[in-house]
């Protein structure tokens, strides 16, 4: 018995190793408006919320036109520099494939742009993979529970049935709101502890330990009702 029916993946800092591209990409767009200067951690601690969420931390009362100039910028600096440095997480195809065969549904719920993250299915091959997908374009930014939903509502599972898996406290906060259950993974912007005050059923080192996880999940409870 499987202890889910529907895993839900964040994207970067979960699956793809991206947060130090994020981190110089969003330094640099910055730099180039002339904004405030901040520590890395502040703006690592933004990573998963959308675009505009995040300027509102970086530049709290930044209004429309200087969203567009961020917006610009950041683009135009991601796709000349940093697109295509991040790479998947050690494991992580050969582990996606394997859930899909144990039955798994998989999903992912991420605060990319729709061209970002399809442009990432493209480069790693892992779209075929994926059963629904929601970005920031599609609904409100993480911690709001919209992206989660909506892909229960998709696939037709109930909350109960469905875990998210992330490395940020604005996934676990998803998660909460939405009803269902989550995993923290330590491998990206926020740290154990912080993931650990949100209650995730685990805070993995990685998250290819996540089968290992589940497989000792479904000894020890019952498999919920999906439908």
């Amino acid at each position: 018995m499987k202890p889910f029916d529907l895993l839900v993946f964040d994207w970067d800092g979960t699956l793809m190793d991206s947060i130090a591209s994020i981190v110089a990409c969003t330094r640099a767009t910055i730099e180039e408006l002339d904004l405030p200067r901040l520590p890395d951690q502040t703006i690592r601690d933004t990573i998963g919320l959308g675009l505009r969420e995040t300027l509102e931390i970086l530049s709290p009362g930044a209004d429309d036109a200087m969203y567009e100039r961020v917006l610009g910028c950041y683009r135009k600096h991601w796709l000349a520099t940093y697109r295509d440095l991040p790479v998947l997480f050690d494991g992580v195809p050969e582990m996606l494939r394997g859930l899909a065969e144990e039955g798994y549904l998989l999903a992912v719920a991420t605060g990319k742009s729709r061209r970002g993250l399809d442009h990432a299915l493209r480069e790693t091959g892992l779209g075929s993979l994926f059963l629904a997908t929601r970005t920031v374009d599609e609904a409100f930014s993480k911690p709001h529970p919209q992206m989660l939903l909506a892909i229960l509502d998709e696939l037709g599972v109930t909350p109960g049935a469905a875990v998210m898996i992330g490395d940020t406290t604005w996934d676990l906060e998803m998660a909460r709101s939405a009803g269902t259950a989550s995993i923290g993974v330590c491998t990206g912007s926020h740290g154990r502890a912080e993931l650990e005050r949100l209650e995730p059923l685990a805070c993995l080192r990685e998250v290819v330990e996540l089968p290992a996880w589940l497989a000792g999940t479904a000894t020890s409870r019952p498999s919920p009702s999906t439908r």
